[in-house]
């Protein structure tokens, strides 16, 4: 059964701790055997999506950081970040789970949407907002969800008055919303269960972006 080993959390505090190369060689194959039993986690979850969604790749993003362009030249993430990716075109919105010390968290959403399939999505938003306000307004979804955490512009972005009464939607760049869990509850047997609900939660959101993303403003398919 795929499970969350309950020596993760203390590996990766031990491995933000001494975050060097010559710490890491050392331990390797300790990490490896730790990074199988998250790739079994990431395929459970994988395998839940599947009965009511369709993932096209599952991605385990590796432990090396890219330092080239950054002021922290630490060579290693000190969390595991899996990313699960829908069919496209027809499917849209991504699937993400952060294990992390503290910070285990899944998200889903449009964390960079191109500039086409944002264009799209505001000038939506510009005509009408009460399908994206009723899906992600209901109870349900906030009880799992919250709002959205994404990014935006201060103002209007450009082409869009900043009058518009929508423009608090209208504004973001990025549609993201966010589910944390406590260490007990990742190293829990059932884990891989409740982030596949946890997930299964935003699929009306997603069902709606999809329609838009597949569609022009008179709704015919652009597919």
């Amino acid at each position: 059964m795929a499970q969350v080993p309950k020596h993760t959390f203390s590996f990766l505090r031990s491995l933000k701790k001494n975050n060097n190369r010559e710490w890491f060689k050392a331990h390797k194959p300790e990490f490896k055997a730790l990074e199988a039993d998250i790739k079994m986690v990431a395929e459970a979850v994988t395998t839940g999506l599947n009965q009511a969604d369709r993932i096209e790749k599952t991605k385990l993003f590796r432990v090396y950081r890219d330092v080239r362009f950054s002021k922290d030249k630490t060579p290693y993430k000190s969390h595991f970040a899996i990313a699960f990716h829908r069919e496209k075109p027809h499917l849209r919105g991504g699937y993400y789970l952060h294990i992390s010390p503290g910070d285990s968290f899944v998200a889903g959403g449009f964390w960079n949407p191109n500039k086409e399939d944002l264009f799209r999505i505001r000038k939506e938003l510009e005509v009408d907002a009460e399908e994206y306000k009723r899906v992600v307004e209901t109870a349900a979804f906030k009880a799992v969800w919250g709002s959205n955490v994404g990014e935006g512009v201060k103002t209007a972005p450009k082409g869009f008055s900043k009058e518009h009464p929508n423009i608090d939607l209208i504004r973001f760049k990025q549609h993201l919303f966010s589910h944390s869990f406590t260490d007990k509850e990742v190293l829990e047997v059932d884990f891989p269960d409740k982030v596949v609900r946890t997930f299964q939660a935003i699929r009306p959101f997603f069902d709606y972006m999809s329609n838009v993303l597949t569609t022009d403003l008179n709704g015919e398919s652009i597919l």
